[in-house]
């Protein structure tokens, strides 16, 4: 099993690369600044994924994770905050990012029937909707949506599409209130993409398989 997982040089994407390396996977990572063996992607960029499909050389994906994210409006005020600036970053990243990684890379995933994994978040929900970080939900909101449309157009070839929210982590993202490990988070969500398939594609789960409202 031939598994990417983009973001993957801190953090949850860090966590869910350990996480398949010691379960002795063959997983490989992404960053927009790569160390080590991490491979170059920046999301934002076409010709970057492009370059990365390129490098992979037609390589079989079974499972592609799409944790790549930003978090742009974190303690923004309604007032003065919310830049334009913010929401280009915030959606190139979180949205046209997904999506240019996806397209460049369903050679790799039609080759293996292959499953993608979407790291949305609760945040995206209409029935959560508390107010604040309008970015953020925005966004992820977006990508869930695009997941699900995916999900509708990739299901005849076998691949199936699934939306995650990998909890509130620990992570620097997360911040010092968060609840719960990034392995543990990792760990969880493992076990609902091993679960993903034909009869489940287009699902919004939570990373311990509770289902979330759209």
């Amino acid at each position: 099993m031939t598994i990417l997982i983009t973001g993957a040089n801190r953090g949850l994407g860090a966590a869910l690369l350990t996480h398949y390396r010691e379960a002795g996977r063959a997983a490989f990572g992404t960053a927009r600044l790569p160390e080590g063996d991490l491979l170059p992607l920046d999301v934002t960029a076409a010709k970057s994924a492009v370059a990365l499909a390129q490098r992979l050389n037609g390589l079989p994906l079974d499972l592609l994770v799409c944790n790549a994210g930003i978090y742009p409006d974190k303690g923004q005020e309604l007032e003065t905050g919310y830049a334009a600036p913010l929401w280009a970053q915030g959606f190139a990243t979180n949205v046209t990012g997904v999506f240019l990684t996806i397209q460049a890379l369903l050679p790799n995933l039609r080759a293996a029937k292959g499953k993608i994994a979407i790291l949305s978040s609760a945040m995206a929900s209409d029935a959560n909707a508390p107010g604040g970080s309008y970015i953020y939900r925005a966004s992820k909101a977006a990508v869930l949506n695009l997941g699900r449309n995916l999900a509708a157009d990739l299901k005849p070839e076998g691949i199936s599409v699934g939306i995650y929210h990998p909890g509130w982590v620990k992570t620097a993202m997360g911040g010092p209130g968060a609840q719960i490990a990034a392995g543990t988070s990792a760990a969880g969500l493992a076990a609902r993409f091993d679960a993903l398939g034909p009869d489940t594609t287009g699902c919004f789960e939570a990373w311990d398989g509770t289902p979330l409202p759209f």
